[in-house]
């Protein structure tokens, strides 16, 4: 598999935990955008969440692919919790109907950083349990930090103790270009730097004072970072994903317009090393 291009649905719904059930509409604007695959929070698979085989069908239909299923997690204690494991192996189980589909992990948000050290290490404790699960399965899970001021994995620092923490036995790293961006940090290098542990890559833009930007008018640089990543031999899945105003108001046009930009300017990237 060469990289590539495909859409994350929180475009359309940022709320991991708000349950919907227009997840063929969703698909249908990914296509259209000429996209390949879409990344999907659990909570939207409405109609599809205890049936793969028809979801299967319906990319099929629509010519993409379940890149991943994003299942986030609170994880509060040393261990799993009995209902935590439970959806854990749930989806597991769930993308073993896909091969090659990653199981993205992001930790939710808390109220505060207090006793920080300690929630980062129950935090990767319990991912690096559920990663192990996923690989015995043949899974690949994948954990994704995020950038609100109260995540537990947010600035250098913080990235520092996942690194140190993660079971890369297991586990790989799903950087998001946007949050390293508001987290004070250079996604470019971020990535660079930690090459053999991606798996998977979120793309957003994100401003120098660290404001949502549409793709190609942040201050990201998105062509360096897919450059970077076709020399070291990626080959897995850029999911593009936006969070703006704008997307809020109207996403399918967003993603319309996002993916003229990808077709354009980071496409033709990897293209070049087809015809070599």
């Amino acid at each position: 598999m060469r990289i590539k291009f495909g859409c994350h649905t929180s475009t359309w719904e940022l709320d991991y935990d708000k349950e919907t059930d227009y997840l063929d509409e969703v698909m249908d604007t990914v296509s259209n955008a000429g996209f390949k695959g879409v990344d999907v929070q659990v909570a939207m698979l409405g109609r599809y969440q205890n049936d793969p085989e028809k979801l299967k069908r319906s990319l099929d239909e629509r010519g993409i692919s379940l890149a991943s299923l994003t299942v986030p997690f609170t994880w509060e204690n040393d261990e799993e919790t009995k209902s935590e494991r439970e959806r854990a192996d749930y989806y597991i189980d769930y993308l073993t109907n896909f091969p090659g589909a990653v199981m993205n992990l992001p930790s939710r948000v808390g109220a505060n950083r207090d006793n920080l050290l300690k929630r980062q290490k129950q935090i990767i404790g319990c991912a690096n349990a559920v990663g192990k699960r996923a690989y015995e399965k043949g899974v690949q899970a994948s954990f994704h930090p995020a950038s609100p001021e109260t995540s537990y994995f947010r600035t250098k620092e913080d990235y520092d103790v996942l690194f140190d923490l993660l079971d890369i036995s297991y586990m790989s790293y799903t950087p998001d270009a946007g949050h390293i961006k508001a987290g004070g940090m250079r996604p470019e290098e971020i990535i660079k730097d930690n090459l053999s542990i991606i798996k998977h890559v979120h793309f957003k833009d994100c401003s120098n004072n660290n404001e949502w930007r549409e793709m190609g008018t942040g201050d990201i640089d998105f062509p360096y970072i897919v450059q970077t990543l076709k020399d070291s031999g990626y080959q897995g899945w850029i999911m593009i994903e936006e969070e703006t105003e704008e997307a809020g108001a109207d996403p399918d046009k967003v993603i319309l317009n996002v993916g003229k930009y990808v077709e354009k300017n980071l496409k033709t990237i990897v293209n070049k090393e087809r015809r070599k």
